[in-house]
């Protein structure tokens, strides 16, 4: 679409992937630059805030509390240089397009555009939710106004956000421990993981039993000769199943009026039946109909992303992402489930052309969604355009991952729009009486799919990995009322009760939209959040969360209990959205949370607590941290009780008798000499803390483990677990083991080859010692002080004096190893133009333009890390600056030696006096303030 004659139109949008994907549907006349995301945002550190606001009280949170809740804005380091580049560019056109993304998050960046930019033409807004030629026109031809209620809202949340973070997190430091983090939603998310952690560490399991029988009909006709059933009443009284017991003390429920049936009851009971008659006692046949699964949105999207292809959060949205600015799906944050008119004529014509027109149902459907507060009126997430292109159409235009993305959100899309599934369902009851008289009810169903509708295209997955697929289909024979059938085997089951399945990042997703926390755009930042936090940590894709995280949770229970209130937080997410209607006013809701203003639209509770501020202050030396880092387990048959006990250093194992209280060396530290200590192995979930796991750790005393006895010696030869790793110890003697040793399979044999290091060769010719030993760096050889390096652990045992010497004869000059190249590259930084590549590193794989190394975050991996996302982390990086060097104390300067000595003791004394009136100078003479004066880094 060319603009008018002579008329040249600027277009911003936030990446510049969308910015290529756009010029070309633009014609001439228009420049298509990026923002690269937000310009300006909140001081995130001390050397952010201009010097102009530097003594305000309120410049360390970077809102004025007591002036309306004005926010104090400053364009980042890493964007300043694209500043200059679109304010140069507006001084030369005649329009400006704001073209950032159709949500709260978009307005906010068009917003602080303008404020930044303060152009001189006339600013327009042009929205769309495909990046398609049709939509990017149809935008440039009907633009609106920034919307301001949607700006507002954006805002306030920020605000409460950067409040809560910045007067919750201080707590956290002083009581737990210094660097951690609070968030709104975040602190949420993570109590959600935590109660079920809880839940598991209660759980007491029950064993129950049943029998499976496998029945046969005489003449099966064109059904299946045999059909399994399981025993479900015994004597009128059904059979206790899982549902059926208590899960913290593994007992029946009481009132439940079920029978519990052990190993030798179902045993017994399969020989009284065996060779007895069976009969069906009753047939109930339903129709089985499945309507198909709405749309796409946000949430549903990366849960099934989660269950089918094994992307996390951040992985699926990345992934998204490009997708949508390249033209191939619709905008991927929305919890919209509508479609479009064009998008169903467009599905129901593919429908048809794939799968023929009976599985085109006579009228369009039309879905309603269930999540609460929902936000943006967009679409659901579809693919672009008025005519879908099929995965296979696409299929060399994408990478790998993108292409199994489009093709779920193709087949949703689709099956969306398809016909029911259709079928039957049959349940069966059949019953025997055994050779004692007793009555045994068996139950069986089996379901047809006769027409699979919808289910052609697509079939949901589910959380349960056990769980059976709804395609999935369990064929009966054809069986009637009296039927005789017989037992070809009767197998006696054994079953145990599971506890609470954890959550994952799918299912904490999930978990969040049911209780209205949290939005589409958050979703991925907050799993990504409590795993860098290291509140939360993955075991494949299960979600467990730290010691740390119990911690910090039972403060906030404990003392501010409302804070972490699941309605609570809903109703913020309410407030906010009302805000972005327009209903209220974000100055007084801010008020009422902060302050506790009565007369604000925010939680009363919180109002009549005084407000946040008012809430973490008061009553802060009232937080014992002792009792806020000491996570209860049980007490053991001789009194002592056992809890966690969540360091500086992580956390350990703690025991002692009631009054048997250590005193710790500082706040939420380990410390003092009483009671029994034993580490925690990393990587061991909180449920997995049993007595019989914490009884391991515990022998000898110190998480140890007698391996045996030193033949030579008759020394106890031990496994301990250090600061370190893993090690082995007898008498005065110790050694760590080797990388290629585990604890758990290491023998006796092993532990007394690493107890002979430093293993003694031999002597060279001159007499000087050979030894060979493991060090920092790996096996080595050494005589006096050179060392040569040895290829393989195995060597220390094995290398002989001659090999060892041979070794030592080489050259001593260092060959430096070739440097490894790097793990991908990525291409030039959009922001600086200098090549990014990643690269592995002694800490894991980092980003490097040659002079900023960022590592990769939690999650992220080399292969699926966007060079938008390289550049923003590179960025954030170059803003922080370089770590802050400590400075050495200064020393008192010696006396300078005297040509001839003095006597040692006069010299001595002389030295100490000198020293001591220094130290006394030194106190007396007050500091010099910096100017100016340095902030502690964001917690955020």
């Amino acid at each position: 679409m060319p603009s008018k004659a002579g008329t040249t139109r600027l277009v911003i949008v936030e990446s510049p992937a969308k910015a290529k994907t756009i010029s070309g549907y633009l014609g001439p006349g228009y420049v298509v630059e990026a923002s690269f995301g937000h310009v300006r945002d909140l001081p995130r550190n001390a050397a952010e805030i201009p010097a102009a606001y530097e003594d305000k009280p309120w410049a360390r949170l970077g809102v004025d509390v007591d002036n309306g809740f004005a926010a104090l804005y400053v364009v980042s380091a890493d964007r300043k240089k694209q500043i200059t580049k679109l304010k140069s560019l507006a001084k030369e056109v005649d329009e400006i397009f704001l073209a950032t993304d159709e949500d709260r998050e978009g307005e906010a960046i068009a917003w602080h555009l303008v404020e930044t930019l303060k152009p001189k033409v006339p600013v327009k807004r042009m929205v769309f939710h495909e990046i398609t030629k049709p939509a990017i026109q149809a935008a440039v031809a009907n633009p609106r106004e920034i919307d301001r209620d949607l700006v507002d809202a954006q805002e306030a949340r920020r605000i409460l956000d950067r409040l809560y973070g910045y007067e919750v997190s201080p707590v956290l430091w002083r009581k737990v421990r210094s660097g951690l983090s609070a968030g709104r939603v975040q602190s949420v998310a993570t109590r959600i993981v935590v109660e079920r952690e809880r839940q598991r560490m209660a759980f007491r399991t029950a064993e129950y039993w049943d029998i499976l029988a496998t029945l046969a009909v005489a003449n099966p006709g064109e059904g299946p000769r045999t059909f399994n059933a399981t025993l479900i009443a015994l004597g009128g009284d059904r059979i206790a199943t899982g549902k059926d017991f208590e899960p913290t003390t593994g007992r029946v429920r009481a009132g439940a009026g079920v029978m519990h049936l052990d190993e030798s009851g179902a045993r017994g009971l399969a020989a009284r039946l065996d060779g007895r008659p069976f009969t069906v006692t009753r047939v109930e046949e339903k129709p089985y109909r499945r309507r198909p699964y709405a749309p796409f949105i946000t949430s549903t999207l990366q849960q099934e992303a989660a269950r089918k292809l094994r992307l996390s959060s951040q992985q699926t949205m990345r992934t998204a992402q490009r997708l949508y600015e390249n033209g191939y799906i619709t905008y991927m944050r929305t919890d919209s489930v509508n479609l479009s008119e064009t998008a169903i004529a467009a599905a129901r014509r593919q429908i048809a052309e794939l799968y023929g027109e009976r599985s085109v149902p006579p009228e369009p459907r039309r879905y309603t969604g269930k999540v609460k507060n929902a936000q943006e009126a967009h679409e659901a997430i579809r693919p672009a355009g008025d005519n879908f292109r099929t995965p296979g159409e696409v299929a060399k235009e994408l990478s790998a991952e993108e292409f199994k993305l489009y093709e779920l959100i193709w087949r949703r899309t689709i099956a969306s729009q398809m016909t029911d599934a259709v079928g039957s369902s049959v349940s069966v009851r059949i019953r025997a009486l055994s050779s004692a008289g007793e009555e045994a009810d068996f139950g069986a169903t089996g379901k047809t799919i006769t027409d699979p509708g919808f289910l052609r295209a697509y079939v949901e997955s589910s959380d349960d990995e056990n769980a059976e697929a709804e395609d999935a289909e369990r064929r009966l024979p054809t069986l009637t009322k009296d039927q005789p059938l017989t037992a070809d085997e009767l197998s006696p089951q054994g079953h145990h009760t599971q506890p609470p399945a954890r959550y994952t990042e799918a299912s904490l997703v999930k978990a969040l939209e049911e209780l209205g926390i949290g939005r589409p755009s958050t979703y991925a930042s907050i799993m990504q959040t409590i795993q860098d936090r290291g509140y939360v940590f993955k075991r494949g894709q299960a979600m467990i969360p730290s010691f740390l995280a119990f911690a910090v949770i039972g403060l906030l229970e404990r003392h501010y209990p409302r804070l972490i209130d699941y309605d609570f937080t809903a109703s913020m997410e309410n407030e906010l959205d009302e805000i972005a209607g327009g209903d209220h006013a974000a100055v007084d809701f801010l008020t009422s949370f902060y302050f506790g203003s009565a007369n604000g639209t925010g939680d009363q509770a919180i109002a009549h607590a005084g407000g946040l501020k008012k809430l973490v202050t008061e009553n802060l030396s009232d937080i014992d941290a002792r009792s806020v880092n000491s996570i209860p387990l049980f007490t053991e048959d001789d009194g002592r009780e056992v809890v966690v006990r969540v360091g500086r250093y992580g956390p350990y194992l703690q025991r002692a008798l009631p009054g048997e209280q250590p005193t710790p060396a500082a706040e939420g530290e380990e410390g003092g000499s009483q009671g029994d200590r034993a580490p925690i192995p990393e990587g061991l979930a909180p449920d997995e803390l049993t007595p019989e796991k914490v009884h391991e750790l515990f022998l000898g005393g110190g998480g140890e483990r007698k391996l045996g006895d030193d033949p030579a010696t008759g020394e106890p030869i031990l496994l301990k677990s250090g600061r370190f790793g893993p090690y082995v110890a007898s008498g005065e003697r110790k050694s760590s083991l080797l990388r290629s040793q585990s604890p758990d399979s290491l023998t006796l044999e092993q532990a007394l080859q690493l107890l002979s290091l430093p293993r003694v060769i031999g002597t060279d010719p001159e007499g000087a010692e050979v030894v060979a030993n493991n060090g920092r760096y790996g096996p080595y050889v050494k005589r006096g002080d050179e060392f040569r390096s040895l290829d393989s652990e195995d060597k220390m045992f094995t290398v002989t004096l001659d090999e060892a010497l041979a070794l030592l004869a080489a050259p001593k000059t260092r060959q430096r190893r070739a440097a490894a190249p790097p793990l991908r590259e990525m291409g030039n930084d959009p922001a600086t133009e200098k090549p990014l590549v990643i690269k592995d590193g002694r800490f894991g794989p980092y980003v490097t333009d040659g002079e900023t190394n960022a590592s990769l975050r939690r999650g992220q991996t080399p292969e699926a890390l966007t060079l938008e996302e390289a550049s923003e982390m590179l960025a954030e990086k170059r803003a922080k600056g370089p770590a802050p060097k400590k400075k050495a104390a200064k020393k008192a300067a010696p006396a300078k030696k005297a040509a001839a000595k003095k006597t040692a003791a006069a010299k001595s004394t002389t030295a100490k006096k000198t020293t001591t009136a220094k130290a006394t100078t030194a106190k007396k003479t007050p500091a010099k303030k910096a100017t100016p004066k340095k902030a502690t880094t964001s917690p955020e």
